[in-house]
């Protein structure tokens, strides 16, 4: 089979790929996620569990999860660099889970309900509009988002909306296996590095 034939049938195999390794995941890092959980109910009062309307495929919304990092009188629709005293809000265990991204595992779940990918562009909040009309220009939002994307390891939180769009457009246009595995690869870099997150009143990008 000629590659170009891989390439276009890829997009109906990654979803399968996708059950399958965050199934093999979320055994594997179960023991992770009961030691996050009781810490997250050790250190402040609230539930373990974070959920948030975001953008999936073809535009229809969906609940994100993550491990909760902020107390319950942070407002939960809202992105952090609108938030005033920000600091304050985030709780201990809270800084340590988005500094090294932990409080994104329970996206694992949304991967295995099929309303994300493990790499994909990652998913606007229901009110992002300028963002989601910036994806639309590059048919972005007709994929389903990711756990990580290309824009994420090439910026992340530090990129405008219109290059971020930009990014999101080409991973759409280039998807492939091979693509996946480079952005997986580098996003574990960027993990470790804590490179590309900004939060805060004094910056003007959103903690996806």
């Amino acid at each position: 089979m000629r590659g170009g034939s891989i390439t276009k049938l890829y997009p109906i195999a990654k979803h399968s790929i996708d059950f399958l390794l965050s199934l093999i995941a979320i055994v594997f890092l179960l023991p992770l996620f009961l030691l996050i959980a009781i810490a997250i109910k050790i250190d402040s009062k609230g539930s373990v569990i974070f959920k948030q309307k975001r953008i999936g495929e073809n535009k229809k919304e969906f609940y994100i999860l993550k491990f909760r990092s902020m107390g319950t009188d942070a407002p939960p629709n809202m992105p952090t660099h609108l938030l005033n005293s920000h600091e304050m809000l985030i709780t201990k265990v809270g800084h340590f889970l988005r500094k090294t991204s932990l409080d994104e595992l329970p996206q694992l779940i949304n991967i295995l309900r099929g309303e994300m990918s493990i790499v994909g562009p990652r998913p606007a909040l229901w009110n992002q509009y300028d963002l989601i009309a910036e994806r639309d220009k590059y048919r972005v939002n007709n994929i389903r988002p990711g756990l990580t994307g290309w824009a994420q390891i090439n910026g992340r939180d530090e990129l405008p909306v219109n290059i971020k769009a930009k990014y999101d457009g080409e991973y759409a246009e280039k998807m492939s296996f091979s693509f996946d595995i480079k952005v997986f690869v580098k996003t574990i870099f960027k993990v470790i590095m804590s490179d590309g997150i900004r939060e805060g009143v004094g910056y003007t990008k959103s903690r996806e």
